[in-house]
């Protein structure tokens, strides 16, 4: 079809202030996603929206499989949803007091902090 643009699962946007490095998560408005490659302050950089990723988590956050899960754009890290914090996807594997980091499938959806 002719208006088609793209799948959605990766979005083109311009790289924040001080650029972003592979693998970082980031909000761009009301996009959230994980950058696909290093990009420097200004330059566009391609964000994968959906798939699951393995993300930094708060440590004393305690998640089972399937639990809803939010970005705290502060801490930079996954914790339970809660007020000033993003939601994002869902936990695909549990992950208890003193773990650092979580596997979460992005519901690539639009996002609002709580």
């Amino acid at each position: 079809m002719k208006n088609f643009i793209q799948n959605g699962h990766i979005i083109r946007v311009t790289a924040p202030v001080g650029g972003i490095t592979s693998g970082t998560a980031i909000i761009v408005g009301n996009i959230f996603g994980i950058a696909a490659y290093t990009s420097a302050d200004g330059d566009p950089v391609e964000l994968g929206t959906t798939g699951v990723y393995q993300l930094p988590k708060a440590t004393t956050a305690v998640l089972t499989v399937g639990a809803r899960v939010a970005w705290d754009n502060t801490a930079k890290n996954i914790n339970l949803p809660g007020t000033g914090r993003f939601p994002v996807g869902i936990a695909t594997e549990a992950a208890g007091n003193g773990i650092t980091s979580v596997a979460v499938r992005l519901d690539g959806v639009g996002t609002v902090a709580a």
